[in-house]
């Protein structure tokens, strides 16, 4: 093999060290915490006189930092600017989007995502079912807080001021008797709030638009808030109430995909630690 054949092959086979190294970042960045050499060699699979030749270079580099007291060991300062740079460097919608476009070929049903807008949940992606389907939403639409399954997925998972100042103004305009629909009080809207979270989506079974079922889910961000909502409509005969069923269980798939991506790691309690 000639000179620049062997310099291919070499760039293909990277820098090992590199490679034997970087299961101690990336326990440490799944840890959430400071950790013991012990520990730290322990979880990386390595012999800990290994581990600590790997975490003297990453402290030079401030890819990890020593607490001089406990001695402990945490990702450093620059770890943290890679970690901003990259969030940075990241959108949102472009990065839900192919998620989207996956869940519909899925599904057969329309499938849309949402922000919160200015006027409330606002719909800025839309992607029509396979088959003729009568729902006259589209991108630009804001959808009620308390009456489809996007708003209530704001209510129960986006924990913001304004969340909180819209559903109060509709929860008046439920009390004054000017829409009769459920939840016409805070006890009922926090029964609907409790089951979504247990279930972690929101439903709505054709109060916005009659024989169309809807569910949604939340999509988080790498600091637990609330960014997206993902949500699938589809005509009642063909898209089951049921929260179990293969269309909801499909969409909390992606939502939860999408929050990945986006640097969301799910609460211990919830992934098994």
């Amino acid at each position: 093999m000639d000179n620049d054949g062997q310099h291919i092959q070499d760039e293909r086979q990277g820098i090992q060290s590199i490679e034997v190294g970087v299961p101690l970042l990336a326990v440490l960045a799944d840890h959430g915490g400071p950790m013991m050499l012990r520990d730290l060699a322990q979880a990386a699979g390595m012999p800990p006189a290994k581990a600590h030749r790997y975490l003297v270079s990453f402290a030079r580099t401030g890819l990890v930092a020593q607490d001089p007291v406990s001695g402990r060991y945490d990702l450093g300062p620059f770890s943290l600017d890679l970690g901003l740079a990259c969030l940075s460097r990241m959108d949102v919608v472009r990065t839900a989007v192919p998620f989207l476009e996956r869940l519909n070929d899925e599904t057969g049903e329309t499938v849309a995502l949402a922000v919160w807008g200015n006027l409330g949940p606002t719909f800025i992606r839309w992607i029509e079912a396979r088959r003729p389907v009568t729902v006259n939403l589209r991108t630009g639409a804001v959808m009620p807080l308390l009456h489809s399954a996007t708003g209530l997925c704001f209510v129960a998972f986006m924990d913001a001021a304004a969340v909180r100042e819209k559903t109060g103004e509709a929860l008046e305009l439920a009390l004054r008797g000017e829409d009769q629909r459920p939840p016409r009080d805070r006890a009922e809207l926090d029964r609907i709030v409790a089951e979504a979270r247990d279930h972690g989506l929101t439903r709505m079974l054709g109060a916005l638009i009659p024989g169309i079922n809807g569910f949604a889910a939340p999509v988080f961000d790498h600091e637990g808030k609330m960014v997206l909502a993902v949500t699938v409509l589809g005509p009642a005969g063909l898209l089951s109430p049921a929260w179990g069923g293969p269309i909801p269980r499909a969409l909390r798939t992606t939502a939860l995909a999408i929050s990945r991506n986006l640097g969301w790691k799910p609460p211990a309690r919830d992934s098994g630690a």
